[in-house]
């Protein structure tokens, strides 16, 4: 699997797998009809964001993350992240990868931590993926999200101190 930094190019393989995962409504907090326009501005941030691709040995995007400062000024040294693989490509190593990525990239760019603000409760294999790669869970908001099959669930926010 190869994580690289995702080009303008790239678009094209990622929108179609975004926006099946958020129109299901099952692990982003976004609204489930977002346009591709606010979906292209929301992952591809201005530096210091960054977002990046994982690439199977076929050369398919087969997922996707978005980093960059959780906060401005003062909380600027925390940074936050989110994940994206193509759904029928769940299982083979593209989330644990870009997870890995993100949390060296970060490390190596200076930040103190890494923060998930938003991870829903009932997304156990993303928990459990989180958790072997050093997250812990710092709190979780009960009913926070409207998840379409389990009504209101929680959302915990991650944390990881380097």
């Amino acid at each position: 699997m190869l994580i690289r930094d995702a080009s303008e190019g790239d678009w094209a393989a990622v929108w179609p797998f975004m926006r099946e995962i958020v129109a299901a409504g099952e692990t982003f907090s976004w609204d489930r009809d977002i346009d591709e326009a606010r979906a292209r501005q929301r992952w591809f941030p201005a530096p210091p964001g960054r977002t990046v691709v994982a690439v199977d040995d076929g050369g398919n995007v087969v997922g996707t993350a978005v980093s960059g400062p959780n906060h401005e000024g003062p909380a600027s040294h925390v940074a936050t992240a989110s994940f994206m693989v193509a759904p029928g490509h769940a299982g083979r190593g593209a989330g644990r990868a870009l997870g890995r990525h993100v949390l060296d990239q970060a490390k190596a760019d200076g930040f103190r931590a890494m923060q998930f603000n938003a991870v829903v409760e009932t997304n156990t294999r993303a928990v459990a993926l989180w958790r072997s790669l050093g997250m812990e869970i710092a709190a979780t908001l009960p009913e926070a999200f409207n998840h379409p099959q389990h009504g209101y669930v929680g959302l915990h926010v991650m944390y990881q101190r380097f």
